[in-house]
């Protein structure tokens, strides 16, 4: 239900036979200021094929309807969300760095989830899923409490103008449903190349008392982080990328 009485609104029709809906959820009828904005680009060929043929066994639409049994998605591995993955390529590294761990990596950007789709084949990865939808309704409708080994936060948009600071990911608000799905000792990793941002975000959860910081304020950048096509981009503006890495208490 979206609220009092009012039935869940019916998911559009995707663009791609057996692929991820165009809104899952309805989430535009929620009365809640998004922290993304969906980008537009051209889907190639190869990532429509991918989505065509492999979103029934990786990809799930954030649709708010039942929560999910990641012992059965993964296996039993413990679970990192990733919020926004771009082209998923630095997802795509990591789950190969890590065949240990789950990765349910959450995006709105369809050629982005077409391109991981066809990268989690080419490698052979069976520790990757596809979230398609808004991340906040994953976490608060279809995630259990305690659930969650890590959450992270590469690259979000910065939302550099002062009006629009509302609409940054990581507030209070966040923490407070991200520190209810994660377990004791999980970890928040954050990265940004928008320096008041990053001064935002070490505010922000330098105040939360359950979550601790991992370093003496900016972590050192981490090996186990690829650079992504974001990242790079910063750094050819001159940008300086801030990781942050805190401890759920």
């Amino acid at each position: 239900m979206t609220g009092k009485g009012v039935p869940r609104p019916t998911p559009k029709a995707t663009k791609y036979p057996g692929g991820p809906a165009a809104d899952p959820a309805g989430s535009h009828h929620e009365r809640r200021i998004r922290s993304f904005q969906p980008r537009r680009s051209r889907v190639t060929p190869a990532q429509e094929d991918a989505l065509k043929r492999l979103w029934p066994e990786y990809g799930h639409d954030i649709d708010g309807r039942s929560v999910l049994d990641l012992d059965a998605l993964f296996g039993g591995r413990p679970v990192v969300l990733e919020i926004g993955f771009g082209m998923g390529e630095a997802t795509a590294e990591m789950a190969a760095a890590e065949p240990g761990t789950g990765i349910l990596a959450a995006d709105v950007h369809t050629p982005g989830q077409g391109n991981l789709l066809r990268l989690i084949e080419a490698r052979g990865l069976d520790n990757v899923r596809v979230a398609n939808g808004d991340a906040i309704i994953l976490l608060r409708e279809m995630l259990p409490e305690s659930s969650l080994a890590g959450i992270r936060v590469y690259f979000p948009d910065p939302w550099p103008k002062k009006r629009h600071h509302k609409r940054r990911i990581i507030q209070p608000e966040f923490l407070d449903l991200a520190a209810s799905r994660m377990a004791p000792g999980a970890v928040l990793h954050c990265a940004t190349d928008w320096e008041p941002y990053a001064e935002h975000m070490l505010e922000t959860l330098t105040a939360d008392e359950r979550f601790a910081n991992l370093h003496d304020g900016f972590a050192p950048r981490p090996d186990f982080r690829p650079r992504t096509r974001f990242e790079g981009q910063g750094l050819g503006k001159g940008h300086r990328v801030r990781d942050l890495l805190f401890r759920r208490v």
